[in-house]
């Protein structure tokens, strides 16, 4: 890891624990602080405005502003990266697993006998 992304892991860790949040701010600063770790591991200029940037607790602040009764974790994560990071943004990306049930199973079942491999012939094989 670098240091950057070391220094901001720290640095959102010692903040989340220590700062001052209203009810909304507090329901939802372990999941922004555990996306804003995760946006600091994959990019270190991200790693770097974070420990150059404002609070945690200034960061919680402006993610709940005028959040009404509820807040899509996806538009907080995105509030907390433009916090830091003014003009980024956050993708997110979601996919359905219809066999995932039936995978689950797989992996528990017994090792199935091996299936006979795919056989490739070749034209000079008969001449």
């Amino acid at each position: 890891m670098n240091e950057w992304y070391m220094s901001a892991k720290k640095k959102l860790e010692t903040e989340r624990k220590s700062g001052m949040y209203d009810r909304y701010a507090a329901v939802m600063k372990d999941a922004v602080c555990d996306a804003l770790d995760g946006f600091c591991r994959q990019d270190g200029e991200f790693a770097q405005a974070v420990v150059q940037g404002g609070t945690f607790e200034d960061c919680m602040k402006a993610v709940a502003r005028n959040c009404g009764s509820a807040i899509s974790d996806l538009e907080a994560f995105r509030r907390a990266v433009q916090f830091y990071f003014p003009g980024a943004d956050v993708r997110f990306q979601m996919s359905v697993n219809l066999c995932a049930s039936v995978e689950g199973e797989e992996e528990a079942a017994p090792l199935p006998a091996p299936k006979a491999g795919r056989k490739i012939l070749s034209l000079a094989d008969f001449l």
